[in-house]
Order: structure tokens, then sequence, then C-alpha cells
């Protein structure tokens, strides 16, 4: 086969697949957003949509994520089920569904571990983005970043999406709203920062020196002072299975538990007995 055949049969797949996608979004989730608007429920998009949005990377069309305020999320999935999808309230502290055939829609207000609560500024700082005609709103890249970072599951790790975000949006950070959502939880970021530096040597630049030298100058200092007393395992916030040992058998508390964190006992309980569940439905 010749080049020039080659060359017209990848484009004519590239135009099939785009087709393809055009047409899950406006038969599967276009009606949703359309119903949401009508209703005046304020959402923004996240998930895959926005990803590709920031970075051009391109992922599965299986589900749709939308991001809500919790106050929001039982109104959301009311207005999904009247416009014909199954719902449910998957776990009440963090995650609702909309179910169309094999595609869903997640309703997100707060990320598994309870820290990436959607609050006023998710809405703030969100980007207006068309849809088909529509304006829609979608999750700021900051939030976007912070929300992932803290996915490091065995069978998840998020940690490329972090890097893809830093290589194509580094630059452009609004980085004091960074280091304020992450808080005491800055480790976690400047785990992605030096892993970034490893990924890509030649763009290290994208991260502003003075986000690293802030973030050094506080390891410095923890490093320095006395290590706490409390026997505490923050692990549980990258991941809800890989640390569960330390807390049934060694003794350390929970990280995500009230007051320290901000789940009960209950909605532990319930997020982690999902683990095997989730397991068998993968």
């Amino acid at each position: 086969m010749s080049r020039a055949r080659e060359s017209s049969k990848f484009a004519a797949a590239i135009a099939e697949a785009n087709g393809a996608r055009e047409a899950i979004y406006k038969d599967f989730y276009l009606p949703a957003v359309l119903a949401l608007n009508d209703a005046g429920l304020p959402f923004m998009v996240g998930g895959a949509y926005a990803f590709e949005h920031f970075t051009g990377i391109e992922r599965d069309l299986k589900d749709f994520d939308i991001f809500v305020k919790q106050a929001d999320c039982q109104r959301v999935l009311d207005r999904l089920a009247a416009i014909g999808y199954q719902t449910e309230f998957t776990f009440p502290h963090w995650l609702g569904k909309a179910i169309c055939g094999q595609h869903y829609i997640d309703v997100i207000f707060n990320s598994g571990n309870g820290t990436a609560r959607v609050d006023d500024d998710w809405f703030k700082h969100a980007i207006v983005e068309d849809f088909f005609g529509l304006p829609i709103k979608l999750c700021p890249v900051e939030e976007t970043l912070w929300s992932k970072a803290f996915v490091m599951e065995r069978e998840r790790y998020d940690g490329a999406d972090v890097a893809h975000l830093f290589l194509a949006c580094g630059d452009k950070l609004d980085w004091a709203r960074v280091l304020q959502r992450f808080g005491p939880d800055w480790r976690v970021l400047l785990s992605h920062i030096i892993l970034f530096g490893f990924a890509y040597p030649s763009e290290r630049s994208r991260i502003p020196r003075w986000v690293t030298d802030d973030l050094l100058q506080k390891f410095r200092g923890e490093t320095a002072a006395p290590s706490p007393s409390e026997r505490v395992c923050q692990g549980t916030l990258l991941s809800r299975e890989q640390y569960l040992t330390d807390l049934e058998r060694w003794g350390y508390e929970d990280a995500r538990l009230v007051p320290r964190g901000n789940l009960t006992k209950a909605e532990i309980e319930e997020w982690t007995a999902a683990i095997e569940k989730d397991k068998q439905s993968a």
C-alpha cells in the first residue's frame, strides 16, 4: 500500500472515531446537560472531557463526570431520573450515578478520601466552554490537579495525569491557590513536582522556582523538627485499600476520620466494604 493510501486510510479511521465520540456525547450526555441547564442547576464538567480540554489527551467516553456542590447532588440526580436515567446515590459522602445503558454520568461533590470537597471557589474559577452550542463550565485546572493528586491505588494511579497537567498548564496555574488547596498535604504536591522533573527533564521550568523553593523549605523545616508523637497513617488519603493493614493490625489512626479528616467511621466502613464489590465488577 502506498504512503498516500495509508495516510488516507488513517485519516478516515480518525474521522470515524471522532464521529463516534461526537455521537456518544450527543446521544447520551447532551440531554443531561440540556436538562440541568433548563432546571437552573449549577454544575461543572470534569473527568475525561475536561482533561482533554487541558491536555489534548483523549480518553474512553463510557462515563461523563459532572461536579456539583453537595447540597445540589440529590436535585441533580432527581432531574436526570426525570429524563430517563437510572440513578443512585452510590456513596453518600462523595458520589452519585446516573446510568443510561452502557454509559453513565458520575455526579461528584467530593473526593473518595473526603479531601477535595466542591465549594464556591470551584465555580468561581471554572472555565466556560462551548458544548455543542451550549455554554458549560469546566472544573478549574487547579482543582482538577488537586483531586487527581491523591489517587494512588494499585489499580489506578493518576500521577501521569498530574504530570500531563503540569506539562500543559504548569506555567499558567494559579500556584498560590494550588498551595492553598493542598494546605497541610503539601508533601503530596511536592512528590508530584519531583516526579514531573524526572519524567520531563527539559520541562522542569514549567514549575515556578518559588513554588519548589517554598515546598522544599517546608520539607527541610519539618524533617529538622521532632517527629509527631501521634501514630497516624495518612496513606489512607492516597489509597482506601493499601493501608488497611496499618489500621487493622498495627494500630495506626486513620487520617480520614473526623475530627482530623472529613469522614465519619460509617462513611469509611462503607467506602472500604465496596473494595471487593468494585473488584468483582471491574
